[in-house]
């Protein structure tokens, strides 16, 4: 007796009109490494990483990096020079080659930089975070339907808590790099924006996705606008008139660890680009 005839007609069939599928490694060993930031995370014949330039648009100034979008992947990053935000510019520049730093760029920029040999991805509270090789490069202004569109494509979700966990603040050892660290609100109510006269302090108040939320503000501008307002609050008419626009969105951020904790800021109120 042959092996065909001890098939079935039907299977026999079924194996003469049907492609055989030949099963192949797991496809995690066959698919190339993926890294957070992939776009500019370039590597060598030795696969040794090495350095490569990167463009992004600027969403925010933070008093310890920069919030910005980079352009090939459409994510939202944290840039960090190596000597931090503060550092002072090199000796020798001048208005023309000043390098981008927290007091030089505005939201929606076009900023360039290098990405560092070793840039930080180990930081779990703040996945998107990315060391840069100096600092970046200002190269111009985004146009603004092109920002539009990208800042549409950015907006946070209706979720239960902004930036996944309740509260406004959270133990850093609670954090395992699956919460993201930026999140760009757009309110359904206000925002408010306030001075508590107990520690006067800037906070904003508005409403997201059914919950009302009260943070604190790291936002420069803003800071400065109430002050020179001489008011206690600012809403509405009022604080788009001091602002010099009508605040659409506000990117919140998670803080580095402050007394073991990271807590949640408003880093920027922006307008519709």
């Amino acid at each position: 007796m042959t092996a065909n005839e001890t098939i079935s007609p039907e299977l026999k069939e079924t194996l003469q009109t049907q492609p055989i599928r030949i099963a192949g490694p797991p496809r995690s060993t066959l698919d190339p490494p993926r890294h957070r930031h992939s776009s500019c995370d370039a590597r060598d014949a030795y696969g040794k990483q090495v350095p490569r330039r990167c463009q992004y648009m600027v969403l925010a100034s933070g008093p310890d990096d920069l919030a910005a979008v980079e352009l090939a992947s459409g994510a939202m990053v944290r840039l960090r020079t190596p000597d931090g935000p503060d550092s002072p510019e090199p000796p020798g520049s001048t208005a023309e080659t000043k390098r981008a730093d927290q007091s030089a760029v505005k939201p929606f920029d076009l900023i360039e930089a290098e990405v560092a040999f070793d840039p930080e991805r180990d930081d779990l509270a703040q996945p998107e975070a990315i060391t840069l090789a100096g600092h970046p490069e200002r190269i111009g202004a985004a146009r603004k339907r092109w920002a539009r569109r990208r800042i549409r494509s950015l907006i946070a979700p209706a979720e239960r808590h902004l930036l996944g966990f309740a509260g406004s603040a959270a133990p850093y050892w609670e954090f395992r790099g699956m919460r993201p660290s930026l999140a760009l609100v757009a309110p359904t109510i206000g925002p408010l924006l306030f001075r508590r006269r107990a520690d006067d302090s800037m906070w904003v108040r508005f409403g997201w996705s059914r919950s009302d939320n009260w943070l604190p503000v790291e936002d420069p501008r803003a800071i400065e606008c109430l002050w020179a307002a001489g008011r206690d609050r600012l809403t509405g008419k009022e604080l788009a008139a001091a602002l010099g626009f009508r605040p659409r969105y506000l990117l919140v951020a998670l803080s580095p660890p402050r007394d073991g904790h990271c807590y949640k800021t408003v880093l920027a109120l922006l307008p519709r680009p």
